[in-house]
């Protein structure tokens, strides 16, 4: 069997196509797509406990923590002790992190209309379908 023939091969190159493509414009703003899907699970208003961001992403903590540290830096966002619960920490988006979380939201959005006029809605939903099934089968084997 040829590489290409095999599921994980064309779920992964699909998913470094549109990471480079999302990269590519995100460039100008200093988004990257992992700072970007950051940004789009931030409550705008509230903010977003950090510990609930990672999992959102299928991430591992450690490896959002080094992003959560960079956007700080770059003045995405900043941290701030939770009320409710004072050992959490909720991660909030400056004006500059709101103002790309927008952009973020239309450029998934864009894509996303564009693969539904290519594409059409009955094959996008029997991809959601294999897609749901292969994720099922992968928590089978995991338990």
């Amino acid at each position: 069997m040829k590489r290409e023939e095999t599921v994980d091969f064309n779920i992964k190159a699909t998913w470094h196509a549109i990471s480079r493509m999302y990269n590519q414009v995100g460039q100008p703003r200093g988004v990257t797509t992992s700072t970007g899907f950051v940004l789009l699970m931030i409550n705008p208003e509230f903010g977003t406990r950090a510990t609930k961001i990672a999992p959102l992403m299928g991430m591992e903590s450690t490896s959002l923590s080094r992003i959560l540290k960079s956007m700080e830096e770059q003045g995405f966002i900043y941290r701030q002790q939770d009320p409710d619960d004072g050992r959490a920490v909720r991660i909030f988006l400056t004006e500059k992190g709101q103002e790309d979380q927008e952009e973020a939201k239309r450029t998934v959005l864009e894509f996303n209309d564009e693969i539904k006029r290519e594409v059409g809605q009955t094959e996008l939903n029997t991809f959601f379908q294999v897609i749901q099934r292969i994720n099922q089968i992968i928590e089978q084997r995991n338990t």
